[in-house]
């Protein structure tokens, strides 16, 4: 049974009961925009490594001018399909840019939930809980279900964290962000533990929400029309594909010219890499004579060859609509539009060339010792004063003060439930900034002191 359209871009609000009243100079869509951008969890992304940790250079990308970046190919994306859908279906007061509107605010807010030092922040949460006395005795007080939530733990489940609960926690539904732009959100519609295996695809790779937030996406799951597959996991909003594409079509083709940059890709390396995706590579090289600087003509070539994927990425959507609208879609747009084989080239480059270069592996591997050591401190002293409150050790009492009370408790007394407990704490260490993970973790090591 197909998904409704009219269901899938729903402006209902979780926490609302009655919708806001129309105003044609601003939509639902594009209030939904604003909030992200005026968050606190938005402006901390401008220092979170988006591949170069730390980076010294000013030109290189963070976090957020990737997101900012991808939220511009994803508005183009849903506005293509958006006009050809409307026709194909017959949609009454919905417009092209209504479907700009929702890709854009979700491919914004996508990055959200990344921890200090980009998708290794993920790989030293997770093996902290793995590895460490801690974290194994924190696993085996828990359900499996809960345990699954750390030893797993995911961005894309935190990003929808953050803007349902973390992000305005006294309102239900956090920042109130449209369902349409939850569900186009949320590229994963699946808890990490399923009592039995969802279907094959990729919607199901990863997890998309904890336990701790799973009756609300399956409250926003059924006002989207999204059909349950089997308890804990949902068919994947149509949307969600034009989010994942712009996410992948900025970061493949983006972290080349950044590399190029820094140096870390000859020139003649990039070009051969980004003359194929242009779709008209004799006459881009024509063009490039008439331009000076390498750095020009590199970013010259990004600009068409984005153009370019943006347009076979739209085709190949809306060939595939039926499929996805029933949920038998179970591949990455990417990976089946003409230009498929050049867009994977840039995916090994990154994963040969870029992302195993010294600068990044430098960085990323002392974000391991920052993160299990602020996990270790803080949860270690979370866990002690449940236990013994007053009596607990004079350094739990201490460090309690250096957690924010949303994160520390209502007076700073830690939940009595020990899965909330320390989800406020990878809560709290996954929401910091690069520098303040360093600056923090060092003043709780004595590598340095305050106005030292």
């Amino acid at each position: 049974m197909k998904t409704d359209w009219n269901h899938l871009l729903s402006r209902a609000r979780p926490g609302l009961s009655q919708p806001q009243p129309d105003n044609e100079a601003r939509t639902d869509f594009q209030r939904d925009f604003d909030r992200i951008v005026f968050s606190s969890a938005f402006r901390r992304l401008q220092d979170k490594t988006q591949v170069f940790p730390l980076s010294q250079s000013d030109y290189i990308r963070t976090r957020l001018t990737h997101s900012l970046e991808v939220s511009s190919v994803g508005r183009s994306l849903g506005a293509m399909v958006g006009d050809q859908v409307i026709a194909r279906h017959g949609l009454q007061n919905v417009y092209p840019q209504d479907f700009g509107a929702v890709v854009a605010a979700a491919c914004l807010a996508h990055d959200i939930g990344n921890p200090p030092f980009g998708h290794v922040g993920e790989d030293a949460i997770r093996l902290w809980f793995t590895t460490s006395r801690t974290g194994q005795a924190v696993l085996r007080s828990l359900t499996e279900a809960q345990r699954q939530d750390f030893l797993r733990f995911e961005g894309n489940a935190q990003g929808f964290r953050i803007i349902t609960r973390l992000q305005s926690p006294d309102n239900h539904g956090g920042m109130q962000l449209t369902c349409a732009t939850l569900g186009a959100f949320t590229k994963y519609p699946r808890a990490a533990w399923l009592p039995a295996d969802p279907p094959p695809g990729i919607a199901f790779r990863k997890f998309g929400f904890y336990q701790d937030d799973a009756d609300l996406f399956a409250e926003i799951a059924d006002q989207l029309g999204l059909k349950p597959l089997v308890p804990g996991a949902w068919q994947r909003h149509p949307l969600a594909y034009l989010v994942e594409a712009a996410d992948d079509i900025c970061y493949r083709i983006i972290d080349v010219e950044d590399a190029f940059r820094l140096q870390l890709l000859r020139f003649e390396e990039v070009r051969d890499l980004l003359l194929p995706l242009t779709g008209e590579a004799d006459r881009a090289q024509h063009k490039m004579q008439f331009i000076t600087r390498p750095k020009e003509k590199i970013e010259y070539l990004r600009a068409k060859a984005i153009g370019a994927i943006i347009d076979q990425a739209h085709r190949c959507f809306m060939d595939h609509e039926d499929a996805i609208l029933t949920g038998a879609f179970t591949a990455e747009l990417l990976d089946v539009i003409p230009a498929a084989e050049a867009m994977r080239a840039l995916k090994d480059c990154g994963e040969n060339q870029v992302y195993v270069s010294k600068p990044v592996v430098e960085v990323e591997a002392a974000g391991f010792e920052v993160l299990a050591g602020l996990l270790e401190a803080f949860i270690t002293s979370v866990n002690d004063l449940s236990a013994h409150g007053s009596h607990a050790s004079p350094k739990s009492r201490m460090l309690i003060y250096l957690i924010p009370e949303q994160f520390a408790g209502i007076g700073r007394h830690p939940a009595d439930d020990l899965y909330r407990r320390v989800l406020a704490i990878t809560d709290f260490v996954s929401g910091m900034t690069d520098s303040y993970a360093v600056a923090l973790f060092k003043k709780l090591t004595g590598i340095s002191l305050p106005n030292g």
